[in-house]
């Protein structure tokens, strides 16, 4: 743990409000600075419980970090190339992480600090990890076109399917179903039968790259996201699974590789919403059924925007390449965005702030 103690490095971005509006300062006082969890850029983050969060990152490390209380809890080291993927399985301390370095390894956070199961044999970067509602099975998908299917107690490989061309960016498994869904630098969005390690639908490919997805709680709709540049695709855009292939609507709005889509926690009396994140170094919350975008925060410096977590119904955590992990406040309602990093899609809508940084 002791390297990743490193001097947090001050850094010059600017934060501004989003629709161009000038930043009114640099890391604003009210912004909260706590030990990075990483040294380097990072890369993945997903929630272990209501307090505890998982990264990974360019440093190797897979780090478990209390960010309520800002501390670091965990940093595994096990990989000898950057971590690509964080998985948890709900209601457990396990946790999987997928690296560069062609392995998936598993942990858990009350069995010390090696890993308790290795997953070999991709023969590229591992892009893609899902675990079976049931926790028993593990999917994992690389950029060596193979998709393969685990028992995740003896690690052993029980399916392998290879498909050309199939360099898979992303892999999610459907709440309470048999099935995977993973996307490709294809374009292509495919449907597995985890039963019988078959693709069962093809969604119509995308003009761009599709780099990550997320399936909803119901397992009634997919959210996929874009790669692009200078506006050109760099969309979001929602499918029905009822309807394999069935565009509903998309989310257009972000000037570059739109890398991060996930649906968001719904509050009492509130809508469905999709956050997204980019390599332009925003974050925009849509409203699912219309896709009018309700808030956008910018976050100039921090590099591209990888991945999102959502803590709860009011909070989400973002994973950058310059500016570590940041802890963004949703605020709902016609309020007046304050302080550095603060972003809004308009009076009556969604204000956003970074509260804290890690």
């Amino acid at each position: 743990m002791g390297k990743l103690q490193s001097k947090f490095r001050k850094r010059s971005e600017l934060y501004r409000a989003s629709q161009g509006e000038k930043a009114e300062n640099t890391f604003d006082s009210q912004v909260l600075q706590y030990e990075p969890a990483h040294y380097g850029s990072v890369n993945t983050v997903t929630n272990l419980s209501p307090d505890l969060c998982v990264s990974g990152g360019s440093d190797q490390a897979v780090v478990v970090y209390d960010w309520k209380q800002g501390r670091m809890c965990q940093s595994f080291q096990g990989h000898n190339r950057e971590v690509t993927k964080v998985l948890c399985y709900p209601g457990s301390t396990w946790i999987f992480s997928a690296s560069r370095d062609k392995t998936v390894l598993m942990w858990d956070l009350n069995q010390g600090d090696e890993p308790i199961q290795e997953f070999c044999g991709h023969e590229l970067v591992v892009n893609g990890i899902a675990i079976s509602p049931d926790g028993r099975k593990l999917c994992t998908g690389s950029r060596d076109n193979w998709m393969c299917l685990w028992d995740i107690e003896s690690a052993k490989c029980e399916h392998r399917h290879n498909i050309s061309r199939n360099l898979v960016t992303h892999v999610c498994w459907v709440p309470a179903s048999f099935s995977v869904v993973q996307t490709s630098e294809d374009k292509t969005i495919r449907v597995w039968d985890s039963r019988s390690w078959q693709v069962t639908n093809t969604f119509p490919a995308k003009q761009y790259i599709q780099t990550h997805c997320d399936v909803s709680p119901n397992g009634n709709y997919l959210v996929s996201s874009s790669n692009g540049f200078g506006g050109q695709g760099c969309e979001a855009t929602l499918w029905d699974l009822r309807q394999p292939g069935c565009k509903v609507v998309e989310y257009r709005g972000h000037l570059q590789t739109t890398a991060c889509c996930i649906f968001l926690p719904v509050s009492p009396g509130g809508s469905a919403q999709i956050a997204t994140s980019s390599h332009d170094s925003s974050v925009k919350i849509w409203d699912q059924n219309t896709a009018v975008c309700l808030g956008t925060l910018s976050l100039d410096g921090a590099g591209p925007l990888v991945s999102l977590a959502p803590t709860d119904t009011s909070s989400l955590l973002c994973a950058s390449f310059n500016a570590g992990l940041q802890h963004i406040q949703l605020e709902r309602g016609s309020l007046q965005a304050q302080g550095s990093g603060a972003g809004s899609g308009g009076p009556g809508s969604l204000v956003m702030r970074v509260v804290a940084r890690f």
